[in-house]
C-alpha cells in the first residue's frame, strides 16, 4: 500500500514538506544550519527536528485554526492543582476550583487523568463511581466545559477475566455520564516491536472497541515516540525467532492498517509524535540494507484523519543531548509548527487538540501549572491560518 511502504524522502522539496514547513523558513532554516547558528543536524548527518516555528499571529487575519469550543486541555497538566491540599492554600484546589479557573482563562473542554483529587476537597479523593462522576458533571455544567475524554482504564488481561470487564463498562458509564464522545488510555496498544504482537493487540481492542460502540462512545488509543517507531516483520531470525529487519513500516500505521475504523480511533500526540522524528528516521531493510525514512505526523493524520479525533499539544525547544531531541515547554512557546500542522491536517470542526505540558507542576512554585495552562490557551487561541 502506497501510504505505508512510501519511498524515503530524498529530495529537499520532500524533505520540507515532510516537515510542514514553508519554502522561505525552509531556506533560512538550511543557511542557519550551514553557518552552525541552530542545533539540528542535517537528515543525512543524523537524526530530524523540527524548524523553529513562526510567532502566531496575535490579530484577527486569518481564521482561527483552533475554534473557540475545541480549545482543550488533559487535567494532567494541571495535577499539582486537583491533587493540592484546599485547606492549606488560596490557589484553586480539587476540580470544581480548577474548572473554575480553566473556564476563565477561556478553555471549553477538558480531557481527565482520572478522577482522583484531594480528599479535603468538594466530594472526596476517589469520584471514579457514577456519584462522583454526577458531582464532576455538575461543576463542568457550572463552569460551561465539556469533557472529551479520559486516559482511564484499559484491560491488562486478554482474554478479558470478568473483573476487567465490569471495571471497563464501569468507566464506559462514568463517561457517559460526563458526556465524553470518546473514552481512551495514555498508553500504546503494546509495547512491542513485533507484529504478532500487534496483531494480538488489534484483536483485543476490536473487542473493547465493539463493547465501546455498543455504549455509545469511540474508544482512542494515544501514542509515544516508540508507537512510530519501526515494526521488526521480516528478515533473519533470533535466537528466540523473531524477526529482525523491517518492511519500513511503523507500528502504529501497521495497526491502523489492521483495524476497524468504526471501531477503534486514535490521539496523537504531537509532541512525541515529533520525538519519533527525530529518533526513527532510518531502519535496517529486509536485505539488510540501512533505509531513511522520515517521519511526517501531519501526512499521516491527513491519511487517516477521521481516525484522529483528538491531538495532545505540547510543545518543546531543541535539545540534542537528550536523546529526543526535545525538551518540554509550555504550549506555544517552543519550535513546533502548530500552524503549519493544524493548517495541513484541516478538519477544524472535528479534531480535538488538548493542552499537555507534562513537567507543568512546579515544586517550588505552586502557581506555575496554572499559569502555563493559561499561556498554553493563549497562544492556542492565536493560532490563525496564513
Amino acid at each position: 500500500m502506497k501510504d505505508i511502504h512510501e519511498t524515503a524522502h530524498d529530495t529537499d522539496e520532500s524533505l520540507r514538506r515532510s516537515l510542514g514547513i514553508g519554502r522561505r523558513r525552509f531556506l533560512s532554516t538550511c543557511t542557519a544550519v550551514a553557518a552552525g547558528a541552530i542545533a539540528a543536524p542535517a537528515f543525512g548527518a543524523g537524526p530530524a527536528l523540527a524548524a523553529p516555528a513562526a510567532p502566531a499571529a496575535k490579530g484577527g487575519r486569518g481564521q482561527s485554526l483552533v475554534p473557540a469550543d475545541k480549545r482543550g486541555i488533559i487535567l494532567y497538566t494541571v495535577r499539582d492543582a486537583t491533587g493540592r491540599d484546599p485547606l492549606s492554600t488560596t490557589l484553586p484546589s480539587g476540580f470544581r476550583e480548577v474548572f473554575k479557573q480553566l473556564a476563565r482563562f477561556g478553555y471549553k473542554q477538558v480531557e481527565f487523568a482520572g478522577y482522583g483529587q484531594h480528599a479535603n476537597a468538594p466530594g472526596g479523593a476517589n469520584l471514579e463511581s457514577v456519584e462522583g462522576a454526577r458531582l464532576l458533571r455538575r461543576w463542568l455544567n457550572e463552569y460551561g466545559l465539556r469533557a472529551q475524554g479520559n486516559h482511564g482504564f484499559i484491560p491488562s488481561s486478554w482474554p478479558l477475566t470478568k473483573e476487567d470487564l465490569d471495571t471497563f463498562k464501569k468507566h464506559l458509564e462514568i463517561a457517559n455520564i460526563l458526556g465524553m464522545d470518546h473514552m481512551g488510555t495514555g498508553g500504546d496498544p503494546t509495547g512491542s516491536s513485533y507484529r504478532a504482537d500487534w496483531d494480538v493487540a488489534a484483536d483485543k481492542w476490536h473487542q473493547l472497541g465493539e463493547i465501546a460502540r455498543r455504549a455509545g462512545l469511540k474508544l482512542y488509543t494515544h501514542n509515544h515516540d516508540a508507537a512510530y517507531g519501526f515494526l521488526l516483520d521480516g528478515g533473519p531470525l533470533d535466537a528466540q525467532g523473531r524477526p529482525t529487519r523491517s518492511s519500513g513500516i511503523r507500528k502504529l500505521e501497521y495497526f491502523l492498517s489492521i483495524t476497524d475504523p468504526k471501531l477503534i480511533w486514535l490521539e496523537m500526540d504531537i509532541y512525541w509524535a515529533h520525538v519519533a522524528q527525530y529518533k526513527f528516521h532510518t531502519y535496517t531493510a529486509l536485505d539488510g540494507s540501512t533505509q531513511e525514512k522520515v517521519f511526517d505526523p501531519a501526512g499521516l493524520v491527513t491519511r487517516h484523519n477521521k481516525r484522529y479525533p483528538l491531538f495532545h499539544a505540547k510543545d518543546g525547544v531543541v535539545n540534542t543531548t537528550n536523546g529526543q531531541g526535545y525538551d518540554m515547554v509550555p504550549f506555544g512557546t517552543g519550535v513546533i509548527d502548530y500552524t503549519t500542522f493544524f493548517s495541513r491536517v484541516g478538519d477544524r470542526n472535528y479534531h480535538n487538540p488538548m493542552v499537555e505540558q507534562d513537567n507543568a507542576p512546579s515544586s517550588t512554585d505552586p502557581g506555575q501549572s496554572l499559569e502555563h495552562a493559561r499561556i498554553g490557551y493563549d497562544n492556542m487561541a492565536a493560532l490563525r491560518r496564513k
